[in-house]
Protein backbone atom coordinates (compact mmCIF):
# COMPACT_ATOMS: atom_id res chain seq x y z
CA UNK A 1 0.00 0.00 0.00
CA UNK A 2 1.24 3.38 -1.05
CA UNK A 3 1.98 5.45 2.00
CA UNK A 4 0.03 8.92 2.30
CA UNK A 5 1.79 11.95 3.53
CA UNK A 6 0.31 15.71 4.17
CA UNK A 7 2.88 18.35 2.81
CA UNK A 8 2.61 21.63 3.99
CA UNK A 9 4.67 24.05 2.39
CA UNK A 10 4.56 26.97 -0.71
CA UNK A 11 3.43 26.88 -3.82
CA UNK A 12 4.32 28.44 -6.86
CA UNK A 13 2.80 28.81 -10.20
CA UNK A 14 6.33 28.73 -12.24
CA UNK A 15 9.28 26.68 -11.06
CA UNK A 16 9.90 23.95 -8.15
CA UNK A 17 9.99 24.89 -4.62
CA UNK A 18 8.28 24.13 -1.95
CA UNK A 19 5.47 21.61 -2.56
CA UNK A 20 6.41 21.92 -6.25
CA UNK A 21 9.57 20.47 -5.31
CA UNK A 22 8.72 17.90 -3.00
CA UNK A 23 5.08 16.68 -3.82
CA UNK A 24 6.29 15.00 -7.64
CA UNK A 25 8.96 13.26 -6.32
CA UNK A 26 6.99 11.52 -3.51
CA UNK A 27 4.82 10.53 -6.17
CA UNK A 28 7.13 9.47 -9.01
CA UNK A 29 8.14 7.06 -6.32
CA UNK A 30 5.07 5.82 -5.24
CA UNK A 31 3.69 7.79 -2.62
CA UNK A 32 0.21 9.54 -2.33
CA UNK A 33 0.17 13.34 -1.33
CA UNK A 34 -2.56 15.53 0.03
CA UNK A 35 -0.47 19.34 -0.24
CA UNK A 36 -1.80 22.29 1.46
CA UNK A 37 -0.14 25.58 0.15
CA UNK A 38 1.27 28.29 3.05
CA UNK A 39 1.71 30.52 0.47
CA UNK A 40 0.56 31.18 -3.53
CA UNK A 41 3.42 32.73 -5.62
CA UNK A 42 3.81 33.66 -9.21
CA UNK A 43 7.60 31.98 -8.47
CA UNK A 44 10.23 32.08 -5.81
CA UNK A 45 11.52 34.99 -4.57
CA UNK A 46 15.14 34.22 -5.46
CA UNK A 47 13.75 35.78 -8.87
CA UNK A 48 13.85 39.35 -6.82
CA UNK A 49 10.55 39.79 -7.97
CA UNK A 50 7.26 38.03 -7.46
CA UNK A 51 3.14 38.19 -7.06
CA UNK A 52 0.76 36.47 -4.70
CA UNK A 53 0.12 36.61 -1.30
CA UNK A 54 0.73 34.24 1.54
CA UNK A 55 -2.13 32.56 2.87
CA UNK A 56 -3.73 32.75 6.78
CA UNK A 57 -3.65 29.93 9.34
CA UNK A 58 -7.04 30.46 9.23
CA UNK A 59 -7.36 29.04 5.77
CA UNK A 60 -4.81 26.27 6.53
CA UNK A 61 -6.80 25.20 9.47
CA UNK A 62 -9.90 25.12 7.69
CA UNK A 63 -8.59 22.96 5.29
CA UNK A 64 -6.95 20.47 7.46
CA UNK A 65 -10.66 20.53 8.72
CA UNK A 66 -12.24 19.43 5.37
CA UNK A 67 -9.70 16.69 4.65
CA UNK A 68 -9.99 15.49 8.49
CA UNK A 69 -13.94 15.21 7.31
CA UNK A 70 -12.80 12.84 4.51
CA UNK A 71 -11.56 10.43 7.37
CA UNK A 72 -8.35 10.30 5.68
CA UNK A 73 -5.95 11.48 8.37
CA UNK A 74 -5.54 8.25 10.24
CA UNK A 75 -4.69 6.66 7.27
CA UNK A 76 -1.49 9.22 6.94
CA UNK A 77 1.58 7.97 7.47
CA UNK A 78 3.32 11.47 8.23
CA UNK A 79 3.11 15.40 7.91
CA UNK A 80 6.25 17.28 6.08
CA UNK A 81 6.28 20.91 6.46
CA UNK A 82 8.82 23.45 4.90
CA UNK A 83 8.29 27.55 4.71
CA UNK A 84 5.71 28.61 7.12
CA UNK A 85 5.64 32.35 6.17
CA UNK A 86 4.21 33.60 9.95
CA UNK A 87 4.15 32.10 13.40
CA UNK A 88 0.53 32.15 12.65
CA UNK A 89 0.80 29.27 9.99
CA UNK A 90 3.87 27.93 11.93
CA UNK A 91 1.01 27.02 14.64
CA UNK A 92 -1.40 26.11 11.98
CA UNK A 93 0.81 23.60 11.00
CA UNK A 94 1.90 22.18 14.71
CA UNK A 95 -2.03 22.27 15.01
CA UNK A 96 -2.00 19.65 12.05
CA UNK A 97 0.39 17.56 13.16
CA UNK A 98 -1.51 17.27 16.08
CA UNK A 99 -4.47 16.11 14.24
CA UNK A 100 -2.81 13.81 12.30
CA UNK A 101 -0.92 12.33 15.45
CA UNK A 102 -4.19 12.19 17.47
CA UNK A 103 -5.67 10.05 14.32
CA UNK A 104 -2.83 8.22 13.74
CA UNK A 105 -0.58 8.12 16.78
CA UNK A 106 2.20 5.82 14.05
CA UNK A 107 2.54 8.88 12.50
CA UNK A 108 5.53 10.89 11.76
CA UNK A 109 6.60 14.72 11.56
CA UNK A 110 9.23 16.01 9.44
CA UNK A 111 10.14 19.53 9.57
CA UNK A 112 12.22 21.08 7.47
CA UNK A 113 13.12 24.06 9.28
CA UNK A 114 13.44 27.10 6.00
CA UNK A 115 15.01 30.29 7.93
CA UNK A 116 17.97 31.03 5.18
CA UNK A 117 21.36 30.16 4.30
CA UNK A 118 24.90 30.60 4.29
CA UNK A 119 25.30 34.21 2.28
CA UNK A 120 21.84 35.15 2.39
CA UNK A 121 21.35 34.92 6.09
CA UNK A 122 17.93 34.82 7.41
CA UNK A 123 14.85 35.45 4.88
CA UNK A 124 11.95 34.61 7.29
CA UNK A 125 9.31 36.99 9.43
CA UNK A 126 11.89 37.52 12.75
CA UNK A 127 9.44 35.57 14.72
CA UNK A 128 10.22 32.40 12.76
CA UNK A 129 13.48 31.34 14.29
CA UNK A 130 12.27 31.36 17.87
CA UNK A 131 8.99 29.50 16.94
CA UNK A 132 10.80 26.79 14.99
CA UNK A 133 13.23 26.42 17.82
CA UNK A 134 10.90 26.45 20.60
CA UNK A 135 7.72 24.94 19.18
CA UNK A 136 8.28 22.70 16.04
CA UNK A 137 11.60 21.22 17.06
CA UNK A 138 9.77 19.69 20.52
CA UNK A 139 7.03 18.53 17.99
CA UNK A 140 9.83 16.99 15.03
CA UNK A 141 10.57 13.45 14.70
CA UNK A 142 12.87 14.15 11.67
CA UNK A 143 14.60 17.66 11.10
CA UNK A 144 16.51 18.56 7.91
CA UNK A 145 18.15 21.85 8.23
CA UNK A 146 20.73 22.99 6.39
CA UNK A 147 24.17 23.75 7.89
CA UNK A 148 22.89 27.64 8.54
CA UNK A 149 19.66 26.63 9.75
CA UNK A 150 21.46 23.89 12.48
CA UNK A 151 23.63 26.57 13.84
CA UNK A 152 20.47 28.94 14.16
CA UNK A 153 18.25 26.46 16.16
CA UNK A 154 21.11 25.49 18.30
CA UNK A 155 23.16 28.48 18.57
CA UNK A 156 26.51 26.39 17.77
CA UNK A 157 28.89 27.69 15.41
CA UNK A 158 29.42 25.18 12.61
CA UNK A 159 32.85 25.31 11.37
CA UNK A 160 34.63 21.84 11.63
CA UNK A 161 33.41 17.86 12.47
CA UNK A 162 33.86 18.12 16.29
CA UNK A 163 31.41 21.64 16.14
CA UNK A 164 29.14 20.04 13.52
CA UNK A 165 28.45 16.66 16.12
CA UNK A 166 28.31 19.19 18.72
CA UNK A 167 25.76 21.26 17.03
CA UNK A 168 23.47 18.27 15.62
CA UNK A 169 23.78 16.70 19.21
CA UNK A 170 22.33 20.20 20.65
CA UNK A 171 19.17 19.72 18.10
CA UNK A 172 18.55 15.81 19.25
CA UNK A 173 18.53 17.21 22.76
CA UNK A 174 15.69 19.99 21.33
CA UNK A 175 13.36 16.61 20.38
CA UNK A 176 14.14 15.59 17.01
CA UNK A 177 15.16 11.60 17.07
CA UNK A 178 16.51 12.23 13.35
CA UNK A 179 18.45 15.14 11.92
CA UNK A 180 19.68 15.03 8.29
CA UNK A 181 22.08 18.04 7.74
CA UNK A 182 21.42 18.78 3.67
CA UNK A 183 24.34 20.55 2.75
CA UNK A 184 27.96 20.93 4.94
CA UNK A 185 30.85 22.63 3.84
CA UNK A 186 33.50 22.93 7.13
CA UNK A 187 36.98 23.78 7.08
CA UNK A 188 37.15 20.24 6.81
CA UNK A 189 35.40 19.46 3.51
CA UNK A 190 37.87 19.09 0.65
CA UNK A 191 36.85 22.28 -1.85
CA UNK A 192 35.75 20.12 -4.39
CA UNK A 193 33.17 18.26 -2.85
CA UNK A 194 29.92 18.50 -0.59
CA UNK A 195 28.49 16.69 2.24
CA UNK A 196 25.56 15.32 4.06
CA UNK A 197 25.06 14.40 7.29
CA UNK A 198 22.49 11.75 9.24
CA UNK A 199 21.88 11.22 12.47
CA UNK A 200 19.73 8.84 14.43
CA UNK A 201 21.00 9.85 18.43
CA UNK A 202 23.59 7.06 18.25
CA UNK A 203 25.25 6.65 15.40
CA UNK A 204 26.27 9.58 12.28
CA UNK A 205 26.67 8.82 8.78
CA UNK A 206 28.08 10.94 5.79
CA UNK A 207 27.50 11.09 2.11
CA UNK A 208 30.28 13.11 0.27
CA UNK A 209 29.18 14.09 -3.47
CA UNK A 210 30.99 16.38 -6.17
CA UNK A 211 30.59 20.22 -5.31
CA UNK A 212 28.57 21.50 -8.50
CA UNK A 213 29.03 24.56 -9.54
CA UNK A 214 25.22 26.28 -9.11
CA UNK A 215 23.24 27.33 -6.79
CA UNK A 216 19.53 26.59 -7.54
CA UNK A 217 16.10 26.95 -5.19
CA UNK A 218 14.24 24.11 -4.71
CA UNK A 219 16.78 21.29 -3.63
CA UNK A 220 16.66 21.26 -0.13
CA UNK A 221 12.95 21.09 0.02
CA UNK A 222 13.15 18.42 -2.31
CA UNK A 223 15.76 15.75 -0.66
CA UNK A 224 13.88 16.97 2.77
CA UNK A 225 10.75 14.82 1.22
CA UNK A 226 13.18 11.92 -0.36
CA UNK A 227 14.91 11.59 2.67
CA UNK A 228 11.39 11.54 4.87
CA UNK A 229 9.75 8.72 2.39
CA UNK A 230 13.22 6.25 2.51
CA UNK A 231 12.62 6.65 5.92
CA UNK A 232 9.72 5.40 5.93
CA UNK A 233 10.48 2.89 4.12
CA UNK A 234 13.47 1.61 5.34
CA UNK A 235 13.32 2.46 8.59
CA UNK A 236 17.30 3.06 8.22
CA UNK A 237 19.08 6.34 8.67
CA UNK A 238 22.06 5.54 6.46
CA UNK A 239 20.15 4.46 3.64
CA UNK A 240 17.59 6.95 3.42
CA UNK A 241 20.50 9.48 3.41
CA UNK A 242 22.29 7.44 0.34
CA UNK A 243 19.29 7.22 -1.64
CA UNK A 244 18.02 11.04 -1.28
CA UNK A 245 21.57 12.50 -1.76
CA UNK A 246 21.83 9.90 -4.88
CA UNK A 247 18.74 11.02 -6.42
CA UNK A 248 19.33 14.57 -5.62
CA UNK A 249 22.77 14.72 -6.85
CA UNK A 250 21.94 13.33 -10.43
CA UNK A 251 18.96 15.60 -10.93
CA UNK A 252 21.22 18.51 -9.97
CA UNK A 253 24.39 17.39 -12.27
CA UNK A 254 21.75 17.52 -15.11
CA UNK A 255 20.26 21.31 -14.29
CA UNK A 256 24.08 22.36 -13.87
CA UNK A 257 24.48 20.36 -17.45
CA UNK A 258 21.64 22.38 -19.44
CA UNK A 259 22.13 25.61 -17.45
CA UNK A 260 18.66 25.83 -16.42
CA UNK A 261 17.66 28.42 -13.39
CA UNK A 262 14.78 26.20 -12.22
CA UNK A 263 15.73 22.68 -11.04
CA UNK A 264 14.65 19.88 -13.80
CA UNK A 265 13.14 17.73 -11.39
CA UNK A 266 10.62 16.74 -14.63
CA UNK A 267 13.17 16.31 -17.03
CA UNK A 268 15.43 14.24 -14.75
CA UNK A 269 13.26 12.13 -12.59
CA UNK A 270 14.00 8.66 -13.67
CA UNK A 271 16.85 10.03 -11.13
CA UNK A 272 14.61 9.82 -8.47
CA UNK A 273 13.81 6.02 -9.50
CA UNK A 274 16.64 4.97 -11.03
CA UNK A 275 19.63 7.28 -9.99
CA UNK A 276 22.44 7.55 -12.55
CA UNK A 277 25.08 7.93 -9.59
CA UNK A 278 25.27 5.82 -6.30
CA UNK A 279 26.64 7.48 -3.35
CA UNK A 280 26.87 5.37 -0.15
CA UNK A 281 26.66 6.45 3.69
CA UNK A 282 29.76 6.14 5.58
CA UNK A 283 29.99 6.05 9.28
CA UNK A 284 30.49 9.16 10.29
CA UNK A 285 33.30 9.33 13.31
CA UNK A 286 35.02 12.81 13.62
Amino acid sequence: MSELILSIQSHVAYGHVGNDAAVFPLQRLGAEVIAIHTVQFSNHTGYGAWTGEVFNAAMIADLVRGVEARGVLGLCDGIVSGYMGSADIGAAILDAALTVRSANPGALYCCDPVMGDVGRGVFVRPEIPAMLRDKAMVEADIVTPNQFELALLTGQEVTDHTSLVTAIQALHRLGPKIVMVTSVLTNETPEDAIDCIASDGKKMFIVRTPRLSLSINGAGDAISALFFLHWLRDHSVSSALAQAVSAIYGILKRTEDEGSREILLIPAQEELVHPSHKFKAEAFLP
